[in-house]
């Protein structure tokens, strides 16, 4: 059975296992981040819209800072966005393609000149808010949720890996991939890793993960779970 080492953070990472046990692979959960709560700060009073791009915005994000916003239409970048939204208690929900450059691009035809309020992570890259800047949309950034890298002992990953190499490994974000490099260059750890494949969830996400041939490394068609496993599917 093919071993898929599942390096996003929970509670995702067990909801992703589930997926891959039921398509016929063997999980490896290794969470290299967690997400934790911050102070959000307040709620900007001039927004029109919401902006969400990640679940976990929302899931950290105080149920006072929902009620506050709860009104306004809510533009999430995806499906899985989309879904946390609504639980959330968001009444007006449309759901994006699941690129977030594409949902800039479109709330930035009809939101000129307006304010927005973006809930998201501390660290996030910069291309939605400068997108929409760019487009004279004003970005109230309200961080809900920091991401902090986990740090692992050999003994700790040599004891999830069982020390068997691992075949396949599935890359959710760039500070994953950065921590998964300094992993793989660990001289204890390097041989576990020598014919391993990399799956990523975008091209920005490969390329924070330096000197892997691209024989070994695929991109997912679109940035979805759903484009990564199916990758996953293809490559068996």
């Amino acid at each position: 059975m093919v071993r898929v080492l599942v390096t996003r953070p929970e509670p995702g990472a067990s909801r992703t296992a589930r997926r891959l046990r039921d398509m016929g692979f063997q999980p490896i959960l290794l969470p290299l981040t967690e997400t934790v709560p911050v102070d959000a700060g307040a709620v900007p009073d001039d927004a029109v819209a919401v902006a969400v791009t990640s679940a976990n915005a929302l899931r950290h994000a105080p149920k006072a800072l929902i009620a506050a916003l709860a009104a306004l239409p809510c533009h999430a970048v995806g499906k899985r966005t989309a879904q946390a939204a609504r639980e959330a208690g968001f009444v007006s929900v449309s759901e994006g393609s699941g690129d977030a450059e594409a949902l800039a691009d479109a709330l930035a035809a009809s939101l000129s000149g307006k304010t927005i309020a973006y809930l998201c992570g501390r660290v996030r890259f910069a291309t939605f808010e400068e997108r929409l800047e760019a487009a004279a949309v004003h970005v109230r950034a309200v961080e809900t949720y920091d991401t902090l890298a986990l740090d692992y002992s050999d003994g700790d990953i040599i004891d999830r890996l069982v020390g068997q190499p691992v075949e396949t490994v599935l890359l959710y974000s760039a500070k994953a991939a950065v921590a998964m490099q300094t992993m793989i260059e660990r001289p204890k750890l390097h041989d576990l890793f020598d014919n391993t494949r990399f799956l990523a969830l975008s091209g920005r996400i490969a390329a924070a993960l330096g000197g892997i041939s691209s024989e070994r490394m695929q991109i997912a068609k679109e940035p979805s779970e759903e484009a990564l496993l199916a990758l996953l599917q293809e490559w068996r």
